[in-house]
């Protein structure tokens, strides 16, 4: 982690056999557990984690009004595949 960003404590309960493996990975890499489970949520936030944040930006987005209507934008295709650009 940089130095600089501020950190917050957080407990929490996982199941033995992921704390093993967790732990195995920490000793043969010389890194802290924490450091192996940062890590993982690290991965998790650019993944599966992206898709849903991505979601509730977008839902954000529309509840503000910010979208365009989709006919419009198909009738702006056709117009661009027709070759009638203005």
């Amino acid at each position: 982690m940089s130095a600089g960003k501020s950190t917050e404590s957080v407990t929490l309960r996982i199941p033995g056999e992921i704390l093993r493996d967790i732990d195995r990975i920490a000793t043969a890499t010389e890194r802290s557990r924490s450091f192996i489970i940062l890590r993982a949520l690290k991965g998790y936030l650019l993944n599966e984690g992206a898709d849903v944040l991505a979601a509730i930006d977008g839902q954000a987005q529309l509840d503000a009004g910010e979208h365009e209507d989709f006919d419009a934008v198909l009738a702006e295709m056709d117009r661009l595949i027709a070759g009638k650009v203005s």
